[in-house]
C-alpha cells in the first residue's frame, strides 16, 4: 500500500466572484493581528474575491472572536470566518485558558454553522515570536495571514467537490 503525500497548492484557487467572506480580528495587538489581515486580504484578492466581497470586524480581543465569528457565520451571505488574534504567555495561566476558550469557541461556530471558521489565532511566549510570525514571508516572517487566508480558500474548494457551494 502506498502513501500519497498532501502538497501545498501552488496557486491558491479562484473563487466565484459571488462569494463573501468575512474576517474578524483581535484589536489587542493590532500591529500582529492587523498584519495577518493584510495579508489574509491581500491572497483573497489575488485569488480573485475582491476586497468588497469581505467583511471586516474588529473585536475587543481574543476571547470575543468567537462570539463575533458566530454573529458572520449565521450570515447566509458568508461562505468562512477568518478569525485573527495573539494570545501572549504571561506569568500566570491565563493564556491557557484564553486560548483554549477562543479554540472551542471558534471550533464549535464552525460545527453549528457547517462553514469553515479559521483560527488565525498566534499562541507565543515572546511577543517577537508572534511578530516573525505575523511578517510577510518576503520580510522574513512566517506569514501566518497567508496560510490562514490560503486554508480558508482551500476549505471552500473542499466542501465545494462534495457539493457544497461557496
Amino acid at each position: 500500500m502506498t502513501r500519497s503525500r498532501a502538497t501545498r497548492p501552488t496557486a491558491a484557487p479562484r473563487l466565484p466572484k459571488t462569494s463573501r467572506l468575512a474576517c474578524v480580528v483581535s484589536g489587542y495587538h493590532a500591529h500582529v493581528t492587523g498584519g495577518m489581515l493584510a495579508s489574509a486580504l491581500a491572497t483573497l484578492e489575488r485569488a480573485g474575491l475582491a476586497r468588497t466581497r469581505i467583511d471586516v470586524v474588529f473585536a475587543p480581543g481574543t476571547f470575543e472572536l468567537p462570539v463575533l465569528a458566530q454573529a458572520l457565520a449565521r450570515r447566509r451571505s458568508t461562505a468562512a470566518v477568518l478569525c485573527f488574534g495573539l494570545v501572549l504567555k504571561g506569568e500566570t495561566e491565563h493564556d491557557r485558558y484564553l486560548a483554549a476558550a477562543c479554540a472551542d469557541g471558534l471550533m464549535r461556530v464552525a460545527l453549528d454553522s457547517g462553514k469553515p471558521v479559521l483560527f488565525g489565532v498566534l499562541t507565543c511566549a515572546t511577543l517577537a515570536q508572534a511578530e516573525k510570525r505575523a511578517k510577510r514571508e518576503q520580510e522574513g516572517g512566517l506569514d501566518k495571514g497567508r496560510e490562514v487566508a490560503e486554508a480558508a480558500l482551500g476549505a471552500l474548494s473542499a466542501l465545494a467537490s462534495l457539493g457544497r457551494k461557496a
